[in-house]
């Protein structure tokens, strides 16, 4: 960047800096905070939820990426090289979240429920030389024993039999992790089963998604290193009409066993919101894992924008002190455009929408909002929006040596042309 130009970021960061101080906001101490916080970014927004073990087979389980954008990551070194990019436009020091599908077995076919540590070698490897943390997720969908829709809650019991082994799997892998790298992993369990129509037995399923979960948890791992999330889901393709890992059951379930629930953004009714469930949950949870995504109409876990919602989120994180309670993951791909963008866009928004809660006189809010004073809790909130955040952030990535603005975009073009366009 021209001397010119920094120089200008500067200033302006120095003019912002002055008209947030006028409400007792450090922004060198909010620079400092949002630091600290780790967005969990997930894998397979770089090759549309492929993984490693069969890339030419079809999503199931209510899995859907869309469009035939070329360059999509082939094999795990274009994907790590595409995470690496992704990473040079991204401040702060984050984590990366890994499916089981993802595994690296030389070649050799290893059923997932006979993965170990050693097929994700290659990726703590990596993210040592990188500082990062690694998450992990079963992967318990696009397999010939999941073709029916059933998994965990099959009336088939070789066939629970083998998701509850790939689910242990999965945690000793996540152990791994956090033994390694030193930062516990979180490994969120997702399952996509359910029925299209509507069932006449709705308990029996569940008796046996509950049973198996206590299964899958009887070995107790050290939290220092990992850390188990359930995940709940409103409706799916061809899990229309009932969803056995409904959000009441896995409320229950977390809050019972002591795991973490993971509320996804897109999991719920069109007009229901995961932010207004944070400090609920909080009540009662030590701590909360989240997916952020973007639904359009459905759980179609679109690129993360700078919205209203995602604000929201934000906000209701910082405000109620829970930065160190909630785990931070996103869950969107978009096959429609470049998807080194994709993960760009959706990162960087998610930590804007951090940085812009840290900066909102909150304490300050509150106590008018206790006195009864709606008319300045409104004016306020209202006047914030266009406080110069953007120079705050501007200045955050000038600090960190990461693109300003939209220089960014001209770096993935650049990639693009000498690196995704050969593939």
């Amino acid at each position: 960047m021209e001397m010119k130009n920094r120089e200008a970021i500067i200033e302006t960061y120095k003019l912002a800096k002055a008209k947030y101080e006028k409400w007792g906001i450090d922004t060198d101490k909010v620079l400092e905070d949002i630091e600290k916080v780790a967005i969990s970014i997930h894998c397979w927004q770089g090759d549309d939820v492929r993984g490693f073990e069969n890339p030419e087979g079809s999503l199931t389980g209510g899995i859907q990426a869309t469009g035939s954008y070329p360059g999509a990551a082939r094999n795990p070194e274009e994907l790590r090289a595409d995470i690496d990019k992704v990473l040079t436009m991204i401040p702060g020091k984050h984590r990366l979240n890994l499916h089981a599908i993802y595994a690296e077995t030389n070649g050799q076919k290893v059923e997932r429920n006979e993965l170990k540590p050693e097929h994700f070698k290659n990726w703590v490897e990596w993210a040592k030389e990188r500082g990062l943390g690694l998450d992990f997720n079963p992967s318990c969908f696009s397999h010939e024993l999941s073709a029916d829709g059933l998994t965990l809650s099959h009336p088939d019991k070789k066939v629970r039999d083998f998701w509850i082994e790939h689910c242990k799997a999965s945690r000793k892998i996540s152990e791994y992790f956090g033994k390694e790298l030193g930062t516990a992993s979180v490994t969120n369990v997702w399952i996509p089963d359910g029925y299209k129509d509507i069932p006449v037995d709705r308990l029996a399923p569940r008796k046996r998604l509950q049973e198996s979960l206590d299964e899958i948890f009887k070995e107790e791992i050290n939290p220092a290193y990992h850390l188990d999330a359930v995940e709940c889901k409103l409706f799916g393709i061809g899990s229309e009409s009932y969803v056995v890992g409904s959000h009441e059951f896995y409320m229950g379930y977390a809050l019972k066993n002591n795991k973490l629930l993971t509320l996804d953004a897109g999991h719920f009714h069109p007009t229901e919101v995961i932010s207004d469930k944070i400090s609920s949950v909080l009540n009662f949870s030590d701590e909360l894992l989240l997916h952020v995504s973007r639904p359009v109409r459905w759980d179609s876990d679109h690129v993360v924008l700078l919205t209203d919602e995602l604000r929201n989120i934000a906000e209701e994180i910082v405000r109620g002190n829970f930065i160190d309670r909630v785990h931070i993951g996103l869950d969107f791909f978009d096959a429609s455009i470049n998807r080194i963008a994709a993960w760009a866009i959706g990162t960087r928004n998610m930590i804007k929408a951090m940085l812009i809660a840290m900066l909102e006189p909150s304490d300050y809010l509150k106590d008018v909002e206790a006195n009864g004073d709606y008319t300045t809790r409104l004016a306020l909130l209202e006047e914030f929006k266009t406080y110069p955040s953007g120079a705050i952030w501007d200045y955050y990535c000038l600090t960190k040596e990461v693109a300003v603005g939209e220089e960014w975009l001209e770096e993935v073009q650049n990639y693009e042309k000498e690196v995704l366009s050969k593939r």
